[in-house]
C-alpha cells in the first residue's frame, strides 16, 4: 500500500497512462523539436477533461492529449477532408491494432465544424492557423497565380469560441513571419505574423493571456517555407495563449 502510494505522489498519475499503448518511434523523436512537456501544461487540463485537437492531422497531439486527460477524458481529433488526407498515414499507422478509446476521429469543414455548445475544457492548433489565410494558387506553367480567395479564419475561432467552456484555454503554435515581410509574402511561405495572430483570435472573443518562447529559435531563417529542409521542424515558433472569458470581454 504505501509503496504505491509513494508513486503516486513522486510520479504523478501513473494509472491515467499505464494502460496506454506503446508511443509510436516517430513520436517520440518528434518530442525533441515539439517539447509537448512544455506545451501541455499551458492547457490547465485534468485528468477527465475534453479537448479538441483543431486540424490535427495525423494525430500527433491527438495521443498525447489522451495520455493527459487519461480515459475518463475526451480527445476530439479533428480534421478537414483536406487535413485528414495529409496526414492518413500517420492516421492509419496510429490506430492501426492500437487501442485509443478515448480518441474521436471527427471530420468536417472548418466552415461547419460541429463542435457542439460549451463542449470542452481546452483546445490546441498546431502550425495549421496560417493556411486558412493563405490564398491558393496553381502553377501556370510559368508561375503560382491565384485562383481565389483566402478563407479567413474567423468562422472556425467564432465556432471555437462557442465550443469551449467559459474559463478554458486556447493554445495557438504558428511559424513565425518576418514582421518587415508584407502579409501576402508570408502566408506563401506558410508562416504567419504573431501579431495578426493575437488580433484574429481576440477579434473571435477570446482573452490574450500569453505567449511562451518554449519553440522559439532565433537562427531560423524567417524568409524560407517550412519546407526547406534547412529550416523544416527547426522554424521559429510561437506559442499564445487564449482563454474564453467566463464573462463577454
Amino acid at each position: 500500500m504505501w509503496p504505491l502510494l509513494f508513486l503516486v505522489l513522486i510520479v504523478g498519475r501513473p494509472v491515467v497512462n499505464a494502460e496506454f499503448p506503446e508511443r509510436l518511434q516517430r513520436d517520440k523523436q518528434r518530442d525533441a523539436t515539439s517539447k509537448p512537456h512544455l506545451i501541455l501544461p499551458l492547457l490547465n487540463l485534468q485528468s477527465g477533461s475534453s479537448v479538441v485537437d483543431v486540424f490535427a492531422g495525423g494525430g500527433y497531439y491527438s495521443e498525447l492529449l489522451a495520455r493527459e486527460v487519461g480515459f475518463e477524458g475526451r480527445v476530439l481529433l479533428y480534421n478537414t477532408e483536406g487535413f485528414r488526407l495529409w496526414g492518413i498515414n500517420d492516421l492509419n499507422t496510429r490506430f492501426d491494432r492500437r487501442s485509443l478509446p478515448n480518441i474521436q476521429q471527427h471530420t468536417a469543414p472548418f466552415t461547419e465544424p460541429g463542435l457542439g455548445e460549451g463542449s470542452y475544457d481546452a483546445a490546441i492548433m498546431v502550425l495549421a492557423l496560417h493556411d486558412l489565410y493563405v490564398t491558393p494558387t496553381q502553377y501556370d506553367g510559368e508561375r503560382y497565380v491565384p485562383t481565389g480567395e483566402a478563407s479567413g479564419g474567423q468562422a472556425l475561432l467564432k465556432h471555437l469560441h462557442t465550443a469551449l467552456k467559459p474559463g478554458s484555454r486556447f493554445v495557438v503554435i504558428d511559424h513565425v513571419g518576418d514582421p518587415d515581410q508584407p502579409a501576402r509574402e508570408v502566408l506563401d511561405l506558410h508562416r504567419i505574423h504573431e501579431n495578426f495572430v493575437i488580433d484574429e483570435v481576440v477579434a473571435a472573443g477570446f482573452r490574450f493571456l500569453e505567449s511562451s518562447g518554449a519553440l522559439r529559435n532565433p537562427e531560423d531563417d524567417h524568409r524560407a517555407i517550412v519546407f526547406d529542409p534547412h529550416v523544416k521542424r527547426k522554424t521559429d515558433r510561437f506559442v499564445l495563449v487564449f482563454e474564453r472569458p467566463s464573462f463577454p470581454l
